[in-house]
């Protein structure tokens, strides 16, 4: 059987930057690997040239079958001054450089490579592998075709892994294993604002240009209101616990909407990781003017990438934004991408998987994690089914995991896909073991 650490190199080495994606060459290499291994595949595709794959594992039916589910494409490395040729999966200094390495060819090696060691042991239920295209541009080639139109697929499953969770995180002196129980919503919006428009000769005041750099200042400047989620206040309760004074005070002061955004900007740096995860966000991303330099425009419309905390409405943040702007402001909200998502998370397979961690690193602790982006984990939750972020990794204190992923010379540790092939190999000895929660 392949090395892990050979089979992301060569997964990297396939270009399948999105867009245009192109993923084809990538799933028929994972199809001839599961294919040598004795193991029939189904491939289904909405465009031929980016096709999804599914493969099966029979257990003893006495859980559940399990999902594991990553993807093959990869952000774009356009415009970025990389130390080593990005496709080249080079080893230099203890790390495998290369896009992907973090998102998700170096996860998705481990689902695949602990997927044919698990060919050879008794399994307590089945295991479905589903390795999809087009996750980073929206997953309407990958997981969206996939649960919209071939929802039959996963009929049963209860609990999946996929990406991101299971990695070293340091804070405040201690190591911590996040394992993700949830995510974020993302809500592309557009943003129109009216006002007189005309000749550029004669300026107005008050135009739609005004009242955009009004929006923008208000946004630059001020949050959206705290929410605490049962995701977050399961995150923050578990750190709380193992942390020791004051630093576990200011975890259990975070849950309290009065003193939320105190603490977090007393925290600085620290706070980012769990600002967003305590509001509803929005990032002004493009703007549509004029066409022409000489003509004020009468309309202006602003993209806005909105991120909705679990049981949020794309209406209850416009209501938010609106709260903020100044009164009179002519402004209209449209949805142009929303995927719901679940209120609350389903714990059954979490101290299993928090146990398999303790075990790896005794002096590392895992806790729940909910992420501030968006996986396709949105698209099979509409089919009942839980993901956990679970592709463990272990990584050196200056890998800030969040600033890595989609930048230049993304890297992963020499070793790491191996370790996490190992702690995903025992999940699927163990997934029996959850329970009902």
């Amino acid at each position: 059987m392949i090395a892990p650490q050979e089979l992301m190199q060569t997964l990297i080495r396939l270009d399948t930057t999105n867009p245009p994606g192109n993923e084809i060459l990538c799933i028929q290499y994972i199809d001839s690997l599961l294919n040598e291994a004795g193991i029939s595949t189904t491939i289904l595709a909405r465009d031929p040239n980016r096709p999804n794959l599914i493969a099966r594992l029979t257990g003893r039916g006495d859980a559940p079958p399990l999902l594991l589910y990553g993807h093959v494409d990869v952000v774009t490395t356009v415009d970025q001054e990389w130390t080593y040729p990005p496709f080249e999966a080079r080893e230099v200094d203890g790390f495998i450089w290369g896009r992907g390495t973090l998102d998700m060819k170096g996860p998705l090696t481990m689902l695949i490579a602990a997927f044919l060691k698990a060919a050879r042991i008794d399994l307590p239920g089945n295991v479905i592998l589903c390795v999809v295209s087009d996750e980073e541009a929206g997953g309407n080639y990958g997981a969206r075709f996939l649960v919209e139109q071939h929802p039959e697929q996963f009929d049963g499953v209860r609990f999946a892994l996929g990406e991101f969770g299971g990695f070293t995180l340091y804070f405040n002196g201690g190591r911590f294993y996040p394992i993700m129980i949830g995510e974020k919503l993302s809500c592309a919006t557009r943003a129109t604002l009216r006002g007189t428009g005309g000749h550029a000769a004669f300026p107005v005041r008050g135009s739609a240009m005004g009242d955009l750099g009004r929006v923008l200042d208000v946004l630059d400047r001020k949050r959206l209101p705290v929410h605490v989620t049962p995701y977050t206040r399961i995150m923050l309760e578990a750190l709380a616990a193992e942390l020791s004074f004051p630093a576990n005070a200011m975890m259990r002061g975070l849950l309290n909407p009065m003193l939320t955004d105190r603490i977090l900007d007393l925290l600085g740096e620290s706070g980012m990781l769990f600002d967003n995860l305590l509001h509803n966000t929005v990032s002004p991303t493009m703007v549509r003017a004029s066409e022409v330099i000489n003509v004020i425009p009468g309309v202006v419309e602003v993209g806005l990438d909105i991120r909705l905390l679990p049981g949020f409405k794309p209406d209850d943040a416009y209501r938010e934004i609106r709260a903020l702007l100044p009164k009179g402001l002519d402004i209209e909200f449209e949805v142009v991408e929303h995927a719901p998502g679940p209120d609350k998370p389903d714990m059954g397979l979490y101290n299993t998987l928090a146990d398999i961690m303790r075990n790896a690193d005794p002096e590392g602790v895992p806790v729940p994690y909910m992420v501030g982006g968006v996986t396709d984990a949105r698209f099979f939750s509409q089919l009942g089914i839980q993901t956990y972020g679970f592709t463990p990794m272990q990584l050196p204190p200056d890998v800030n995991l969040a600033r890595a992923i989609h930048a230049a010379d993304e890297r992963i540790p020499v070793g790491a896909v191996e370790f996490g092939t190992e702690r995903v190999f025992e999940a699927l000895q163990r997934f029996g073991e959850a329970n009902a929660c």
